[in-house]
């Protein structure tokens, strides 16, 4: 049992838990080894009704912009499906694409690209 504390505290409620999933190069296919870190999340999220979660789609640079936006919004959508089918109800979770827009990595090499293809799970 996880104690959330008052609700001032949200966006802290789930400190331990990874925020970031990875794809791959073109894909919103979600990987197996985040299968356990989503259903915790959609654990927290069933467990008390007053979280809020907005799911970040963020790509490389790879690509076209409104191609980009779609593919980060297909990641996006991807994990929100993943959370509703485990228990999270649909008024608790959005999804969002910042496409190429906010990288987290400047770097234009392959492992930086790597870390731009990623949703990041945000609790508000």
């Amino acid at each position: 049992s996880i104690d959330l504390g008052s609700s001032a505290g949200q966006a802290d409620a789930v400190p331990n838990l990874v925020k970031v999933l990875y794809f791959d190069f073109d894909s919103y296919i979600l990987k197996e080894e985040y299968a356990n870190l989503i259903a915790q999340h959609a654990q927290m999220l069933a467990a008390d009704g007053s979280l809020r979660v907005v799911l970040e789609g963020h790509t490389d640079e790879l690509g076209s912009r409104e191609y980009n936006v779609a593919l980060g919004q297909q990641r996006a959508e991807a994990v929100l499906r993943a959370l509703t089918l485990l228990g999270a109800r649909a008024n608790q979770v959005e999804a969002v694409s910042f496409g190429e827009e906010k990288p987290a990595s400047l770097g234009g090499d392959a492992q930086s690209r790597a870390l731009n293809r990623r949703v990041e799970i945000s609790y508000r």
